[in-house]
């Protein structure tokens, strides 16, 4: 920062707040940090006793907080991100969901953003559920003003990936097959069915209908087929998904599935979780635990499903970490460290 004449400040930053008292009346900021004197700024400045301030120039290639946070704000943002910012205020914009869906994070480029010096890109998990108009992300500068040339650096990064965005949740045809033989004999009465058609709600989907069958292989696998051949994307089976004997659905899923991704998780609870495609169509197997949990691994794994993501062993795996509940005596998911 320069100290100069208040006459010599026009288009210049203030570098720090500037104070107005008049005795019994006021005491408080007149100019805030980062205000670009104009000349009519100059009699107030007088006026509050300040003929020299301490000012940043912005003439030798340096721009204003708001300028640099506007300029980030338009390379992040675009047509295909499902994105738009508002701001700047205070020199931060805030990146904002333009649709329902799942928020998508380019993790390696968001590193590469926090690496260039002076500049800060602070945004929700990669994943996360979010509502239109959500802020997903935030960014400023941290000085008053920067050289140009990081500015660029963060364009030349958004150029060639897009860092944020926002993937829409696609309507899907789902079928339910409710396992197990005290089920399907009335002997009990089922628990599953409106547990997951209450999570279904959230999402742009039809159920197109519900199967009960025992645990029986052939009726468990004639059911999945069935539903596979009136052209669901997704069918979740629940139940029978243990060790015990007379739980055969893992196998009534392998024996209809082009593709096993994992049985098993490292998630609790839902560690006998299953995940399967036949072909396009996505086979999910869920363990008792989801009658009883409000968030499972099935709350994790949900929503990338309604994205239409093509989800791998390996990132299962990577549910390991944060893939513990604790159980909370009053449950607050998503907003908690499960599944971070």
């Amino acid at each position: 920062m320069d100290l100069v004449k208040v006459e010599e400040a026009i288009g210049m930053v203030i570098g720090h707040d500037l104070t107005k008292i008049v005795p019994g009346e006021f005491k408080g900021v007149a100019f805030k940090k980062g205000h670009i004197i104009t000349e009519s700024d100059i009699e107030e400045l007088k006026n509050i006793g300040k003929n020299h301030i301490y000012a940043i120039n912005l003439s030798n290639g340096l721009l204003h907080e708001d300028e640099c946070a506007l300029k980030i704000g338009q390379a992040l943002v675009n047509k295909e991100t499902g994105t738009y910012f508002d701001g700047p205020s205070e020199g931060k914009v805030n990146i904002k969901s333009n649709t329902k869906g799942l928020l998508k994070i380019n993790l390696s480029s968001l590193d590469d953003i926090n690496d260039i010096e002076n500049i800060i890109l602070s945004t929700l998990h990669c994943n996360t559920l979010v509502e239109k108009g959500d802020t997903v992300a935030g960014t400023k500068i941290i000085p008053l003003a920067i050289d140009e040339k990081y500015i660029k650096r963060i364009q030349e990064i958004c150029i060639n990936d897009k860092v944020i965005w926002v993937k829409p949740f696609e309507y899907q045809k789902v079928g339910i097959v409710i396992t197990g033989t005290e089920v399907f004999q009335g002997r009990i009465k089922d628990k599953f069915e409106p547990v997951i058609t209450n999570k279904l709600k959230q999402f742009p989907c039809e159920i197109i209908g519900t199967t009960f069958v025992p645990d029986d292989l052939h009726q468990i696998t004639k059911a999945i087929e069935e539903f596979i051949s009136k052209g669901v994307d997704i069918v979740i089976t629940s139940g029978g998904m243990s060790v015990d004997a007379d739980d055969v659905t893992p196998k009534a899923i392998k024996h209809c599935s082009t593709e096993v991704v994992s049985y098993g998780s490292p998630v609790l609870p839902g560690a006998m979780f299953m995940l399967a495609y036949s072909n396009h169509t996505s086979i999910i197997g869920l363990p008792a635990c989801g009658m009883f949990n409000k968030a499972t691994v099935f709350d994790l794994i949900l929503p990338r499903i309604m994205a239409k993501d093509k989800i791998t062993r390996k990132e299962i795996n990577k549910l390991a970490h944060g893939g513990l509940c604790l159980k909370c005596e009053e449950c607050k998911y998503p907003v908690c460290p499960f599944g971070k």
